[in-house]
């Protein structure tokens, strides 16, 4: 049998000298399923679930748990959550943030930069890899990594940032690689969020609390030196000064809680019931730290924590919509991106005579195209 030397890394895209080198933004959001469903809920949990980045439980103990009951009862229930919320254009999440995505490189240009900018999802499709071979098939050497969650979590941005490691191990030719890890802080984020609250007062009044609702992630990550929790608190903490609020008229709290460990507290449900039945009248519910709405937004907060925080007592409840494609926000993306493509040459226009003469040049000493 002949002694096989197959390379161990995808094929490279031919290569022409001369070539301008080429700049993109790649935002990178969770993912979706790609339609309501059983089957293709079942898909996405399987990637989404099976991640040791999202459940950090030895891997067969939570494979018998994954395979053997998750993904024998909770397809089916997922999916008809899911399609409370899909829309004629698709999923929630994927219109927002492909809205997110155009909407960007178009502000980037005005302010001229030459950056395409992509969207990808960690799970499901349009995949973080599949972009990636894209881009560079593209001519593209130079990748901006920015992932759509403002707090830090190894959940989450981590895990994004493993999809990209993953991708680069199996290239030969790496792009210029850059990761954003949050942006928590960033004062034209905060500004968009208390934006958005303030428009919701002055056309519906003020409520009796504000809920800050952020995603939940079990509590010993906090104690494993996982940043998340202090960096939701300061956003909380800038979002309420913004809105000048005093600490007795906002809470904190954490939903979408999964399995029995102990999550980050206090939990958003309970807290919304307890305060129904403690005769507060009303509650507006936001979530900070998601930039799209989705399911866990208009469904579980809007829906659900809307009825349970009505069937104990409460009178009123709004939920304020996330900052989706408001012009604040993604002005707020724009100087972020900016910030983070500093000393990359993306306001600069290719020199056609340099490449040509480069091109010649290489030419000159043998190499084929």
């Amino acid at each position: 049998m002949p002694f096989s030397l197959a390379s161990p890394f995808t094929k490279e895209p031919a290569f022409t000298h001369g070539q301008a080198a080429r700049t993109a933004v790649l935002l990178c959001n969770l993912g979706t399923p790609d339609e309501p469903t059983p089957s293709a809920v079942r898909r996405y949990l399987a990637e989404f679930l099976g991640d040791h980045r999202v459940v950090e439980i030895p891997r067969p103990i939570w494979w018998l748990i994954l395979h053997g009951i998750i993904l024998r009862t909770r397809p089916a229930k997922s999916a008809a959550k899911y399609a409370t919320v899909w829309t004629a254009e698709g999923s929630p999440l994927k219109v927002w943030t492909e809205k997110q995505a155009k909407l960007l490189e178009g502000w980037l240009g005005q302010r001229g930069h030459q950056v395409k900018v992509r969207y990808a999802m960690r799970y499901g499709s349009t995949s973080i890899a599949s972009q990636l071979d894209a881009l560079k098939a593209e001519g593209f050497t130079r990748v901006l990594v920015l992932p759509l969650y403002p707090q830090y979590s190894a959940t989450t941005t981590a895990s994004v940032f493993d999809a990209v490691y993953t991708w680069a191990a199996r290239t030969r030719l790496i792009p210029e690689l850059r990761f954003v890890n949050h942006y928590h802080d960033d004062a034209g984020y905060i500004n968009a969020l208390a934006a958005r609250i303030k428009k919701h007062w002055m056309q519906n009044g003020k409520p009796d609390q504000l809920v800050m609702s952020f995603h939940g992630v079990p509590e010993r990550t906090l104690h494993l030196g996982d940043p998340y929790h202090c960096e939701c608190m300061k956003t909380a903490r800038l979002l309420a000064y913004q809105l000048g609020l005093n600490k007795d008229l906002f809470k904190v709290t954490f939903q979408s809680r999964l399995g029995r460990a102990k999550w980050l507290q206090p939990y958003t449900e309970p807290t919304l019931i307890g305060m129904g039945k403690a005769g507060v009248k009303r509650v507006d519910v936001v979530c900070p730290g998601f930039t799209s709405d989705c399911l866990e937004t208009l469904e579980e907060i809007a829906m659900e924590a809307r009825e349970a925080f009505l069937n104990a007592g409460g009178k009123e409840f709004h939920y304020i919509p996330c900052v989706n494609d408001d012009p604040a926000w993604i002005t707020a993306l724009c100087e972020i991106t900016q910030q983070h493509l500093s000393g990359w040459p993306t306001q600069a226009s290719p020199d056609a005579t340099a490449m040509a003469a480069s091109r010649a040049a290489a030419m000159a000493l043998g190499a084929k195209q």
